[in-house]
């Protein structure tokens, strides 16, 4: 087929995946399977070919999602039924002080949404806004946005949330570089989308506690803080995987291969390793030594694989989307494309993730189908290793922007600050935008001075 061909097809078979996910509401696991059939068949491929395409895609995408994903889920979920999320949020509003609130919560948020999905958390930690609000009679925004900025923040920047786990799979990024990039991008982005933004429209916009928030949510929820564990062990646990990964990514690089200890912490650090010693350590620390038998152990652990299972599917079928155009032969004509063209791949990047985010909603979807139009690029345009972290932030970036009716993000802070639709675009949307547009501002700066 003609590399004019190849391009309609890839475009008609965005066009597909857009339509089943937003009109049909098919489950986006099946969505992206048919529309990598449909390239597939599309573009001429052999049958078997296409049979291939798809093990290939979704192997090479799970050897490395499921475990990291699987890890991560589960030492987050004893993380939060131990209370270790409560203590890091307690301990820093209390060490900041009334007048400094808003960074503590920005970056209680940003350090909780590492290990524990975004919505999860919220949940967990939106009783201590709910609290802050009514002692202070200051808007529910006010002390809300900072939270917010930093679960979003890290929720979409820096591994191991699936996000960015799921973008470097398909992209074979280092994730020493993604966490590196994702807290360079991602602290700016907290600071002007939380405590400054959060403080503006708290003035703005008056929010109360819902009065059926007050009635069903509060009453659940009571604070017993020397129940809790110590700051410092939730702290050091969340730490540790971040710190041997990212110490794998420097050592790799300033010592010379074959060396001793480069080996060593090519090991510890790898994403495996590293997040099965936390894990591990959770479960003693958090679990057991607290007095869990170890029977509740493994079923909290067994428990927590439940919403990990469909983020792995999901990107396992990116992979297959992904696989399925550099068989096709769109990869290559991509990247010529992209070789001849004036537009960084870095802002290219960016900007498919964004169109696919305001057109259905998911930041997951959006990922991964940006991850997968640009990995067939790689193939033919040579780019560093620090250059694909870039790429994952840049990716993160777009599918944050801009996030409105079509996303439960949305909605699920819509119902727990008690908002109107149009105060939450004022709100969330705003927020969100201004994550998305700071963390592409400060990867395509550093992108200037990356080959």
């Amino acid at each position: 087929m003609s590399a004019g061909g190849l391009i309609i097809v890839t475009i008609l078979a965005i066009s597909l995946l857009l339509f089943l996910v937003m009109k049909s509401k098919l489950q986006a696991f099946v969505a992206l399977l048919i529309s990598s059939l449909f390239i597939g068949i599309a573009s001429g491929m052999e049958l078997q070919e296409i049979l291939v395409s798809i093990e290939e895609g979704m192997g090479g995408t799970l050897g490395f999602i499921a475990v990291v994903v699987g890890l991560g889920a589960m030492f987050g979920e004893l993380l939060r039924v131990s209370g270790g999320a409560e203590r890091l949020a307690l301990t820093l509003v209390n060490k900041f002080g009334e007048g400094r609130v808003q960074w503590a919560l920005g970056l209680t948020g940003f350090i909780v949404a590492i290990p524990i999905f975004l919505d999860v958390a919220l949940v967990i930690l939106v009783p201590i806004i709910y609290s802050l609000a009514q002692k202070t009679k200051k808007s529910l925004l006010y002390f809300g946005m900072p939270l917010l900025a930093g679960l979003a923040v890290t929720h979409s920047f820096v591994p191991p949330t699936p996000g960015p786990i799921a973008v470097a799979s398909v992209l074979g990024a280092d994730l020493g570089w993604v966490i590196l990039f994702g807290v360079l991008a991602g602290l700016p982005a907290m600071i002007l989308a939380g405590p400054v933004f959060g403080r503006y429209i708290g003035r703005k916009i008056h929010v109360k506690v819902p009065d059926y928030i007050v009635e069903n949510e509060m009453s659940k929820k009571e604070y017993h803080e020397k129940e809790l564990p110590s700051f410092l062990l939730v702290a050091v646990l969340i730490l540790i995987p971040l710190f041997l990964i990212i110490l794998n990514t420097v050592l790799g690089t300033v010592l010379p291969e074959g060396n001793n200890v480069r080996e060593i912490f090519t090991f510890i650090g790898h994403p495996f390793v590293a997040l099965t010693i936390s894990t591990l350590l959770t479960f003693y620390f958090l679990g057991t030594k607290r007095g869990y038998t170890k029977e509740e152990v493994r079923k909290i652990a067994t428990k927590s694989l439940e919403p990990a299972g469909i983020i792995i599917l999901i990107t396992g079928a990116g992979g297959v989307f992904k696989q399925t155009l550099i068989n096709s032969g769109v990869g290559d004509v991509l990247g010529n494309m992209m070789a001849n063209s004036s537009m960084p791949l870095i802002l290219l990047a960016f900007l498919i993730a964004t169109f696919v985010r305001v057109a259905q909603g998911s930041a997951t979807v959006a990922m991964i189908t940006a991850a997968g139009l640009i990995a067939p690029v790689l193939e033919v345009v040579d780019v560093s290793a620090a250059m694909l972290g870039l790429l994952v932030i840049s990716i993160a970036s777009g599918a944050t922007v801009f996030s409105h009716v079509n996303d439960s993000g949305f909605w699920l802070v819509n119902r727990f600050f008690g908002l109107t639709e149009k105060e939450t675009l004022q709100t969330w949307t705003v927020m969100e935008t201004i994550i998305g547009f700071v963390g592409f501002a400060v990867v395509f700066s550093i992108s200037l001075f990356i080959s």
